[in-house]
């Protein structure tokens, strides 16, 4: 079996949302990382319902820093620039 490869990705969450995820991190003594993910994996099904916006571009490739494999997460800006 072959093992998934890691990639460091930069995702961007408004303050709020970033504190509430942290906070369920310490709740549960997990890494955000691990609650992000596993938050993925039982929101991805409904995700797939949603009805698309019916253009055919595709989105952009996750920003890659590195390759260790690290999480990187920022709180937005709360205000428009």
């Amino acid at each position: 079996m072959q093992v998934p490869q890691k990639r460091k990705v930069t995702l961007y969450f408004n303050s709020a949302m970033l504190a509430e995820t942290q906070k369920e991190a310490i709740r549960q003594d997990r890494s955000v990382s691990w609650i992000i993910q596993a938050a993925w994996r039982l929101a991805r099904d409904e995700v797939k319902r949603m009805p698309g916006s019916g253009l055919s571009i595709q989105p952009p490739a996750p920003e890659i820093s590195d390759d260790t494999g690290q999480l990187s997460l920022h709180a937005a800006s709360d205000t428009p620039s």
